[in-house]
């Protein structure tokens, strides 16, 4: 029987909250505040802050992910349920004869941000085989071995605690299961540093507070960056979850990597 996490037995022990060491109790609440702060111009700000890449790089990640039918696919930190609506729209594109069977279930700890993905896949007609569960990654409330997809993206660093995190999104998957996390990295190539350095230091937070008013909120999401593992550290940590065959591919001069692992 699986144990469950609970950030009461956890309280004790600190972690990262941008360059703020917390309790984990408190860090479940304060990344909370943040996207209850965020939600209804979360979307907005993700082209704003990445120039639009965002979307390229999950272009990139559907690739990965090769949506098909007949699969249970979960999208874990889901948020405003852009993967999953993006693997709908390929299947509707690029398979219309064979996108029956693709049961998708969002998992996210916020509820704001699940009602609005409710609401944008209500807007393009996906209603049935869509589940929304409220709950943190740490503690999914799906059965285990039922998984064939489980996808984190940029939801990873805002976990309170990784380890468990991993550890349940292995335990979901069926054997031959696939996992991938598309995640803002901190390894960026020398030419490139001092210029993101600049970027995300001074104009992403001025952004936030021009777009949302909230410029506290997105300079977290610049500092949990930072404290964000490199990619090799990523995917040793995803080996110890259990996973095996595990690669990483970094995209825009090691902005974000791409990571893969398998249950086998």
């Amino acid at each position: 029987m699986k144990k469950t996490y609970t950030t009461d037995s956890a309280s004790n022990y600190e972690t990262n909250f941008g360059y703020r060491r917390v309790s984990r109790r408190e860090h479940t609440t304060l990344v909370s505040d943040v996207f209850q702060s965020v939600a209804y111009k979360y979307d907005l700000m993700n082209d704003l802050m990445s120039g639009g890449l965002h979307r390229l790089w999950k272009k990139i990640l559907i690739n990965y992910i090769n949506p098909r039918s007949h699969v249970q696919f979960l999208d874990v930190a889901a948020g405003t349920g852009d993967i999953t609506l993006k693997c709908l729209d390929y299947l509707q594109k690029e398979r219309p004869k064979n996108s029956k069977g693709f049961n998708a279930t969002l998992c996210d700890p916020n509820n704001s941000m699940l009602k609005i993905a409710r609401e944008k896949a209500a807007d393009r007609g996906y209603v049935k085989g869509i589940e929304y569960i409220t709950a943190p990654a740490e503690n999914i409330p799906i059965e285990d071995l039922s998984i064939d997809i489980c996808v984190i993206s940029f939801g990873l660093r805002n976990v309170t605690d990784r380890s468990t995190s991993l550890s349940e999104m292995h335990r979901v998957l069926k054997f031959g299961g696939h996992f991938l996390c598309l995640e803002f990295s901190p390894e960026i190539i020398p030419t490139l540093a001092p210029l993101y350095e600049s970027y995300s230091k001074h104009i992403l937070p001025w952004l936030g507070k021009i777009v949302t008013q909230d410029r506290e909120s997105y300079q977290y999401l610049v500092e949990s960056i930072r404290k964000f593992p490199k990619p090799d550290i990523l995917a040793e940590e995803i080996k110890r979850a259990g996973f095996s065959n595990i690669n990483y591919h970094t995209l825009s001069g090691g902005i974000v990597a791409i990571h893969s692992g398998w249950r086998i």
